[in-house]
């Protein structure tokens, strides 16, 4: 009976935890601020900052997951994810009126390190929930609408969280940057060709591995603002990577498999990369002889759950101890669309079936341009969840 009260009071204090910081926008930041913090900032200011910043990105992602299918809530996955928001949401609330002394920041910080941990798995754990979904019953189609506006909404405020905490620890505690030369997570001047080139060459490294045989690289850069300089921007290098990598991944794979379906795997045309900077825009363009998409499914590829690759196995497979894949889940490319366009860029992709597809990497090369592009848990997003039907105003395509 006391047990039952207790965490019925639990429930009730956490629910009102998160309409009290769900009803706050979140405070979107830009590239130049960032910057300028990690330069000059210091830990109280941090601190104070983030201990009512990261709470409500938390909770208004939170309030928008409880207007979900009911179905899709009651899934184990689901359930577990919706647990460990509501422990960091009240871990982070317990610093609410603490003085931001040596002793308090230090526990932050640590605080902070935990939920990252905690959260580490948070991608492949919703998208278990989302196979879960599926698998006990039919998905509707206002069902499916609402669950992928919301996936992008919670997944790019995710890569903002950890963006935040990432900061925080890197430049105020004792996690050491990935480079000396990086403030942080950013890199103030994040040269594009040698990123891009890991990448290709990691992704290339793992098609040699699987095929065999992998396409080479024609690359070429553009600097219209200044020819005499390497294209540089103050960017998250990690982001740039993913991005580019699923990019590559893809492309590497379909021209492969396209050529070996034309009697040609022996002359596999290169795929071919134009970096260009300009004034406002920095882009990335990818050009591939993959044998393209057709028309058909060129709608499904920014969709969760949409792949081509063998479906992964369950998370509670007993027989499954390494690392959980996302290969199969089909959030490649949604995903990396969301990190180009976190810091107000975009990912765009055509293709022309039966010869190759081009993909473009939209980045703001201005920093004060580059702000964060976060979702506002307000009425017009509960208006958007409280649709309980789907009815297009076109005849349907068979």
């Amino acid at each position: 009976m006391h047990l039952t009260r207790f965490l019925r009071s639990q429930h009730q204090s956490l629910a009102h935890i998160v309409d009290h910081y769900a009803q706050y926008p979140p405070t979107g930041l830009t590239m130049k601020r960032i910057v300028e913090f990690a330069r000059e900032g210091d830990a109280q200011q941090s601190f104070l900052f983030l201990r009512n910043e990261l709470p409500v990105r938390l909770a208004s992602m939170m309030k928008e997951m409880g207007h979900l299918p009911p179905r899709l809530l009651k899934m184990p996955s689901v359930k577990t994810v919706n647990g460990w928001y509501g422990t960091s949401l009240f871990d982070l609330h317990s610093f609410r009126h603490l003085k931001p002394t040596g002793e308090i920041i230090k526990k932050f910080t640590e605080t902070l390190q935990n939920i990252r941990r905690r959260h580490k798995s948070v991608v492949e754990t919703l998208a278990q929930g989302y196979m879960e979904f599926s698998d006990s019953g039919k998905v509707k189609e206002y069902e499916e609408s609402q669950i992928q506006y919301f996936l992008n909404r919670f997944y790019l405020s995710r890569i903002s969280i950890r963006l935040l905490m990432y900061q925080h620890t890197m430049c105020f505690g004792e996690e050491v940057p990935e480079h000396p030369s990086h403030l942080g997570f950013v890199d103030p001047n994040c040269f594009v060709e040698d990123t891009v080139k890991d990448a290709f060459e990691n992704a290339q490294f793992l098609c040699e591995g699987y095929y065999l045989v992998a396409p080479s690289l024609r690359l070429r850069t553009i600097n219209a603002t200044n020819p005499d300089e390497l294209i540089s921007i103050a960017y998250v290098p990690s982001h740039l990577y993913h991005v580019m990598f699923e990019l590559f991944k893809n492309a590497m794979r379909a021209t492969v498999e396209y050529a070996e379906s034309q009697k040609s795997s022996n002359k596999l045309p290169p795929i071919t990369v134009n970096i260009v900077k300009a004034k406002e825009d920095l882009t990335i363009h990818i050009s591939d002889r993959g044998g393209g998409i057709p028309r058909s499914k060129a709608d499904k590829i920014f969709r969760y759950m949409y792949s081509t690759a063998p479906r992964p196995v369950s998370l509670t497979d007993s027989q499954h101890s390494g690392p959980i894949p996302l290969a199969g889940f089909g959030y490649g490319l949604p995903i990396s669309r969301l990190y180009a366009r976190y810091f107000n860029g975009d990912m765009q992709i055509h293709s022309i079936d039966g010869y190759g597809t081009d993909a473009y990497v939209y980045l703001q090369a201005v920093e004060d341009q580059a702000s964060e592009w976060l979702p506002i848990c307000n009425q017009a997003a509960y208006e958007y969840y409280s649709s309980r039907k789907y009815q297009s105003d076109w005849t349907k395509k068979k």
